[in-house]
């Protein structure tokens, strides 16, 4: 399938534009919410006193290309080795009011969608990338949490108020990751700021102490596999995959935390919150027999700590097929969702993270439950009735879940059409492949090498999951985001 070269990109941005209408999205700002955008001047000025957290070293800590820049964290040590860690996320509320046109569409998409060939961001870049974000070397409103991290990685201690703050380094993953990791310099950006690397492994300390205790737990580990399409002059030149490190878990343990402290100061307060749940598994037996099939035992009830340490087993047992294992649980374990918790509820909790008590709060200016849980956050906090009622909240969990599960099928729907361009001027070349799905639909292969899944159309008999092959790329349609194989034999009956 040959595609001018002046089309390729336009092609996958066609693909993104109709995919996120067929979803029930708005993939552009309408006129009344662009007209409310032309008159903000400015980032937040003052709402009341504030307290002034500008003189901490603040950090963020981001993918390579993220602008819309949500949380900043910053740690201190404390006389008796525990760790006293701030956490500022954006106070988007400050800006975009409830009820205004930016925020009816906001509360229509529910969340930015990544395509990898655009961005269809939830607020306005204005907004989310300026005058919301915490750039660097910007004075910005925030809510903070305050957590006291001890020896063991419990939260003992934590406090939700507003403040100034300022970021004084706009860091990567990859960059603070391969630094604290021992694989490369500290980045020029941090070396910068005086303390900045003690600060980096201060807040490390502290995240590794939540993570082992919420390992210790049952939390999961899991690694699936996304690629995300690089595109250069108008064409996907490479598909990258995102690869953990430190810096990434560091801020997803924050988060965890934050998140958590948030959710517990809302049910203190006695308001209605909008939790961030993953239930106990109904095909928990299916899990079993996945297990069973490798050669493992689970208990015959739900147990997150049983599971993950048979996840961590087959890890170090067979990491080639460790992200297909990974994508199968997840798929029994369900979907997070949103659900209304009213006060006095027993939390339903977060059964793949091992955690009881959880919402999101953290990104609003990319989610829109986050910026719900804001504006329930000051409401209390300036001991008002909260904004929301249940019934409403009941919806708007319903609601902002549904567009969350579109968000991700427009993402893989992208993905897929972007992975079958890449491919395009390689059809009839060979690859390595291990057999990643087998069912009375067909057989599908992952290749090794770019990490594209397909289908085996051909050849296909007696083939099951796990077995490695050699495949033949036989056809690809860009539209549908199909890409077919051909058996091609085991790996000593290929061709060379």
């Amino acid at each position: 399938m040959e595609i001018p070269t002046t089309g390729k990109l336009g092609l996958l941005l066609e693909i993104a534009e109709k995919a996120m209408k067929e979803r029930g999205f708005e993939p552009d700002f309408p006129q009344e919410a662009l007209r409310q955008l032309g008159h903000i001047r400015g980032p937040a000025g003052e709402e009341g006193a504030l307290k002034d957290l500008t003189g901490l070293l603040w950090c963020s800590i981001d993918n390579d290309d993220s602008r819309d820049l949500d949380q900043l964290s910053v740690g201190e040590k404390l006389p008796d080795g525990r760790v006293k860690v701030y956490v500022a996320v954006a106070d988007v509320d400050a800006l975009v009011k409830p009820g205004t046109p930016l925020d009816l569409h906001a509360k229509k998409n529910t969340t930015s969608v990544y395509t990898g060939v655009k961005t269809f961001p939830m607020l306005p870049e204005k907004l989310s990338t300026d005058l919301t974000s915490l750039n660097e070397n910007q004075k910005r409103a925030a809510l903070v949490v305050e957590m006291t991290v001890d020896g063991e990685g419990r939260v003992v201690d934590s406090l939700v108020y507003r403040a100034w703050v300022q970021n004084k380094a706009q860091l990567t993953y990859n960059g603070v990751g391969a630094w604290l990791e021992g694989k490369g310099p500290l980045s020029p950006v941090a070396a910068r700021v005086q303390g900045m690397d003690d600060q980096l492994k201060l807040q490390d300390n502290a995240a590794q102490r939540l993570r082992n205790l919420r390992h210790e737990q049952g939390a999961l580990e899991l690694e699936t596999l996304q690629p995300r399409p690089v595109t250069k002059d108008g064409e996907v030149v490479d598909l990258a995959l995102e690869s953990k490190n430190l810096a990434g878990e560091l801020i997803e343990d924050f988060m965890i935390a934050a998140n958590g402290v948030t959710a517990r100061f809302l049910a203190q307060a006695g308001f209605p919150t909008l939790r961030r749940v993953v239930r106990t598994p109904k095909r928990w037996e299916k899990i079993v027999a996945v297990a069973e099939g490798l050669g493992e035992k689970l208990p015959g009830e739900p147990d997150s700590k049983a599971l993950n340490d048979f996840l961590a087993r087959q890890r170090k047992k067979d990491p080639l097929r460790f992200p297909d294992l990974s994508l199968t649980v997840v798929k029994l374990l369900g979907r997070g969702e949103y659900v209304l918790e009213a006060p006095g509820e027993a939390p339903l909790g977060h059964f793949g993270l091992a955690v009881r008590d959880y919402n999101h709060s953290t990104a609003p200016n990319r989610r829109y439950p986050d910026l719900i849980t804001h504006r329930l956050l000051k409401a209390a906090l300036a001991k008002a009735p909260s904004p929301y009622g249940r019934e409403e909240l009941s919806s708007l969990a319903v609601h902002c879940t549904a567009q969350e599960d579109a968000a991700d099928k427009v993402e893989r729907q992208v993905r897929k059409s972007a992975s079958a361009l890449f491919l395009s001027k390689r059809v009839g070349d060979y690859f390595d492949a291990i057999v990643t799905g087998a069912s009375d639909k067909g057989i599908w292969a992952r290749l090794l090498k770019p990490v594209v899944e397909g289908k085996i159309v051909q050849g296909a008999h007696g083939l099951d999951v796990g077995d490695r092959v050699r495949v033949k790329l036989i056809e690809v349609n860009v539209e549908q985001g199909w890409i077919d194989f051909a058996n091609a034999g085991r790996h000593s009956e290929a061709p060379a």
